[in-house]
């Protein structure tokens, strides 16, 4: 069944509609959508190694579009959208360790945190929640979701064509590996971290009641 699913989504990640699939999915990921845009760009890139650049961009883009999304939502509505949509993806109890981290570290923890599996819509709206710098937001977006996806986009595009037998003879393994990531992306956000000094401490520690005020 997996390998006929492989198949399936093979087809269609070969279709002349893929581009906005992967768009679609890549805005939303970023700011309400918890499953990350990575399989479909995988394929894509998979079905047309040569186009593997293009679709990099596309994500991209499209992610980081999808971050300003989540930036309004966390600056204009937090509490009418924000905090829900937060709950209902398991990452409340996140925000306020998330937000303290913002506040000392800005661009850093977009940087180091948007280029791992943490999930990234948590950095977008905890980024307009507390106002950080559009612009800094804007830049530190593009070089942290650049280097995901355009990592991704290189690699298919050199080694597409050799790695796809792997691919399709290890498509359980790879699958398995794939939601562990995902699932360790969430677990990972609980630990947020800036380091041992006494930031760190603070921000570990950090609750609503201690950044009610923006």
């Amino acid at each position: 069944m997996l390998t006929r699913l492989y198949q399936w989504m093979l087809a269609k990640a070969a279709h002349r509609h893929a581009d906005r699939w992967l768009a679609a999915i890549s805005f939303m990921e970023s700011s309400f959508f918890p499953i990350p845009p990575h399989p479909l760009l995988g394929l894509m890139c998979l079905a047309r190694p040569e186009k593997a650049l293009r679709y990099g961009i596309i994500c991209t883009l499209a992610s980081v579009f999808g971050g300003l999304l989540g930036y309004a939502i966390g600056h204009f509505l937090y509490e009418s959208i924000g905090a829900s949509l937060l709950s209902a993806l398991g990452l409340a109890d996140k925000f306020p360790a998330a937000a303290c981290y913002l506040r000392a570290y800005g661009a850093e923890i977009i940087l180091l945190k948007g280029a791992t599996p943490i999930p990234f819509k948590l950095i977008t709206i905890t980024a307009g929640f507390i106002g950080l710098s559009l612009f800094t937001f804007l830049w530190a977006s593009i070089l942290s979701r650049g280097f995901q996806f355009m990592l991704v986009g290189v690699l298919f595009w050199k080694y597409g064509a050799a790695i796809k037998p792997f691919i399709e003879k290890y498509l359980g393994w790879l699958s398995a590996a794939f939601v562990i990531l995902v699932a360790g992306g969430f677990i990972a956000a609980s630990m947020l971290t800036g380091g041992n000094d006494g930031t760190s401490d603070m921000c570990s520690n950090a609750t609503m009641a201690t950044m009610a005020t923006r």
